[in-house]
């Protein structure tokens, strides 16, 4: 508390606080960061273009600065004061603007982001995956790079005008943010063109994040009601096995996207284009081998992760025979049996989730926690210590790399003993 008849000091205002934290941050700092951070803060500052070493040397006499006058006034003097007497004192500061801190901010954030979808910009595109590429060199570590864009987008603007093919824009963002983790980024890099990063994501995962962002936007495009049917278009490229460096990475996903873009040429607009071999990853997951499954029980039929919803008619398969034409019967045969179809074909491949954290917690309490080994749109297997205690009907948490967490309902449908435990196939269920 002050003493009586000694006037109080002035209080510090927010700006002035915060050039005190930012000073005391600084000393922390070596100094390639120091530089680094001092050159781009006074470029927003006072919007000159200064080099790294030039901006340590003017930060250096900004704090002798302030010394000095609040020894000759006899009063601490903020740093803004001691800040604009040394550049406009080696006239650096012919004009000098003043700007609101709110202001400066908007700037900031302007410069790092595209204001219509608020995703991150090309430039910030450009820093960030090369970023993430060393990254992963260092750590040998996989990273997924998607290259996207609308299908379709130009005759939205011909035929609904702009403003209809921003909220198309909007929606597509929106559907980015809603499939990604917190680790990966979405950037718009174009008009109509979107970019992924997706840090440890090998093949499998970011073709299948890919196809999930591409089956929700066409779901959620529904909604607009367009005459033009629009769809998003993707590329996938990984590191390692498509390229070291982020030129061949960026080259190779661009082609696979326009291969992508070319196989919708010619078709039916309600028609979907079949996926191209190229955009393939270089190892596909597959189905567990039918050896796999007692021969008594039936494949689980396709159910969408998305809308957790059985197909309305499922086909029945035809009953395997021998090679005498004959039924067989409840032995094994060595002859292969005819896949089941079915009037809704699967809409992914079961994605293998070897080599990830993928778990499932089970139990309304999650007392009980499983491995993960494989996913699809129709169920998921897990791999389990001991199959006791199985209910017919099993409540779940999915803990997978390129989903958020997800709840559902699980029945399994087989069992098999391995060397691990055991491995349990489930099918959801609504």
């Amino acid at each position: 508390m002050p003493s009586p008849g000694v006037p109080a000091p002035p209080r510090s205002s927010l700006e002035d606080s915060y050039l005190e934290l930012l000073t005391d941050t600084l000393e922390t700092l070596d100094l390639p960061a120091r530089g680094q951070f001092l050159q781009r803060y006074l470029r927003a500052v006072t919007h000159l273009d200064l080099r790294e070493s030039q901006c340590l040397q003017l930060w250096e006499e900004i704090i002798t600065r302030r010394k000095q006058l609040s020894e000759a006034l006899h009063r601490t003097v903020s740093l803004k004061t001691a800040l604009m007497d040394v550049f406009s004192t080696a006239g650096l500061l012919r004009v000098p603007v003043l700007i609101e801190y709110d202001e400066l901010k908007k700037l900031n954030l302007n410069a790092v982001t595209d204001s219509l979808t608020e995703l991150y910009n090309r430039r910030v595109f450009n820093e960030f995956f090369e970023r993430e590429l060393n990254r992963a060199k260092r750590y040998n570590q996989p990273l997924g790079l998607v290259m996207m864009d609308m299908h379709r987008f130009k005759e939205v603007n011909d035929k609904h005008g702009h403003p209809r093919g921003d909220e198309v824009l909007r929606m597509a963002a929106a559907t980015l943010k809603k499939a990604l983790r917190t680790s990966d980024f979405a950037f718009r890099i174009g008009g109509d063109e979107f970019a992924l990063v997706l840090p440890q994501t090998d093949a499998p995962q970011s073709l299948a994040l890919s196809r999930r962002v591409e089956t929700v936007f066409a779901d959620s495009i529904k909604s607009l009601q367009l005459n033009v049917t629009v769809g998003m278009d993707y590329g996938v490229a990984n590191y390692p096995q498509d390229g070291d460096n982020a030129d061949d990475l960026v080259r190779i996903a661009d082609e696979r996207l326009y291969q992508r873009k070319h196989a919708h040429r010619g078709r039916p607009a309600e028609t979907p284009a079949p996926r191209p071999a190229e955009t393939a990853p270089a190892q596909p997951p597959v189905a567990p081998p039918v050896a796999e499954r007692p021969a008594t029980t039936p494949a689980p039929p396709p159910i969408s992760i998305e809308s957790k919803r059985p197909p309305e008619k499922q086909e029945e398969a035809a009953p395997p025979t021998t090679p005498s034409g004959q039924p067989e019967g409840s032995k094994l045969s060595s002859v292969p049996k005819p896949p089941r179809t079915f009037t809704i074909p699967r809409k992914a491949e079961r994605v293998s989730m070897t080599g990830t954290n993928a778990y499932a917690v089970l139990g309304e309490q999650g007392a009980r926690r499983a491995k993960v080994l494989d996913l699809g749109f129709g169920g998921v297997a897990l791999e389990l210590d001991s199959a006791e205690g199985l209910t017919e009907n099993i409540l779940a948490v999915l803990h997978v790399p390129i989903l958020p967490p997800v709840r559902v309902n699980l029945k399994p449908v087989w069992t098999q003993r391995t060397n691990l435990g055991y491995r349990v196939g489930c099918t959801f269920v609504n």
